[in-house]
C-alpha cells in the first residue's frame, strides 16, 4: 500500500464518513456520536474485515515499521471503527420497535458474516447489501409511514401495529437531507473498505521449495 493512501486517502475517507454519518441536519447543525451498541456493531464489522482478509492489521501496525508509520496505522484502525459505528448508527431507526428489530437484524447479519468468513469481494458486497437495506428501511419505508400527510390506510396500519405490539412504528420526521447524508457516509465507508491493505496470499509449500531451490 502506498504511503499516500495510508496517510491521506484512508484517514480522509474514514473521518469524513464518520462526520457525515453523525451529522444531524437542522438549525443548528448537530453531531450525534454513535451509541455503545453501535460501537459493538462497528467492532464486529472490522473483525469481519480482518477475518475475511480484507484488512491485515500487521500491515498498519508492526514492530518492523517506524514509529510514525505505526502511529498513522493506529489512526486508520481507530478511524475505521469510528466510521463503521457511525454509519451503522445512521441507518438504525431512532426509537420504537423498528430500532429494536433493525439493531437485532444488523447484529445477526454481522455475526453470520463473521462466522461464514467470505472472501474480500463477497464481504464488500454483503456490507453494501446490509447498508442499502438499512437505508431503505429507515429513509424510505419508515419515513413514508411517518409523514404527516400519509394516506388514511397508512395511518390506520400504523395505529393497528402500535396497538397490537404496544410499540411505536412511526418515527420523528427527518429532513430530506438526512437520507442523502447517510447514503454519502455509507458510500465513503465502502470506498475506504475497498482500499484497506488486505492479507497477502500465502505461498504454497511447493512454491516455497521451488524458490529455495
Amino acid at each position: 500500500m502506498s504511503p499516500v493512501r495510508e496517510a491521506i486517502v484512508l484517514p480522509a475517507l474514514l473521518l469524513t464518513a464518520t462526520l457525515v454519518a453523525g451529522a444531524q441536519p437542522g438549525t443548528p447543525l448537530a453531531f450525534v456520536a454513535p451509541s455503545l451498541y453501535s460501537l459493538v456493531l462497528g467492532t464486529l464489522a472490522v473483525a469481519a474485515l480482518v477475518k475475511c482478509g480484507a484488512l491485515d492489521p500487521s500491515r498498519l501496525m508492526h514492530g518492523t515499521r517506524p514509529i510514525l508509520a505505526n502511529a498513522n496505522g493506529a489512526v486508520v484502525l481507530v478511524s475505521l471503527i469510528a466510521a463503521a459505528s457511525a454509519v451503522l448508527a445512521a441507518i438504525t431507526p431512532r426509537s420504537g420497535l423498528p430500532r429494536f428489530f433493525v439493531a437485532v437484524f444488523l447484529l445477526v447479519l454481522l455475526v453470520n458474516t463473521l462466522v461464514a468468513r467470505p472472501d474480500r469481494v463477497r464481504l464488500l458486497r454483503s456490507f453494501a447489501v446490509i447498508l442499502g437495506s438499512g437505508l431503505i428501511i429507515k429513509f424510505v419505508i419508515l419515513a413514508s409511514l411517518s409523514e404527516p400527510a400519509a394516506s388514511t390506510t397508512g395511518r390506520v396500519l400504523v395505529a393497528l401495529f402500535d396497538a397490537a405490539t404496544f410499540g411505536s412504528l412511526a418515527q420523528d420526521p427527518q429532513p430530506a437531507s438526512a437520507g442523502y447524508l447517510a447514503f454519502l457516509a455509507a458510500g465513503l465507508f465502502l470506498a475506504a473498505a475497498s482500499l484497506l491493505p488486505g492479507s497477502r496470499p500465502r505461498e504454497s509449500a511447493s512454491a516455497m521449495q521451488l524458490r529455495e531451490a
